[in-house]
């Protein structure tokens, strides 16, 4: 019976320790993702206010639509980009997520991950 109760605690242990684990990974996990779109944000706003600037600088049509032709160009690039960034990111915390839910599971299972 003893034995039983040692092999319950250690159990229990091994369990709250996956679990703080993989929530320090989570919280670790969005703050990337957090930091990544602030940045990518604060970027956006002075790519678009320098934009603006240089607008209203411009003495023709044709110039006008170049700017906002790079313009566009440029953000667009930006933008997939990020995108990337942010799926990777996603794609990782996900990762993270579910090899803490197999740890879990095989060892209600018994089984050493």
């Amino acid at each position: 019976m003893a034995n039983s109760f040692e092999d319950f605690q250690n159990f229990s242990k091994t369990q709250l320790e996956s679990a703080t684990v993989t929530s320090k990974s989570f919280v670790k996990g969005l703050q990337a993702i957090a930091a990544e779109t602030t940045d990518y944000s604060k970027k956006s706003l002075q790519g678009g206010s320098a934009f603006l600037e240089n607008l209203r600088g411009v003495k023709s049509l044709e110039s006008a639509i170049q700017l906002q032709s790079e313009y566009a160009k440029a953000s667009y690039a930006d933008f997939v980009a990020q995108a990337t960034k942010i799926g990777e990111l996603y794609s990782n915390l996900a990762k993270e997520a579910l090899k803490s839910i197999e740890t879990a599971i095989l060892g209600v299972k018994g089984v050493n991950p």
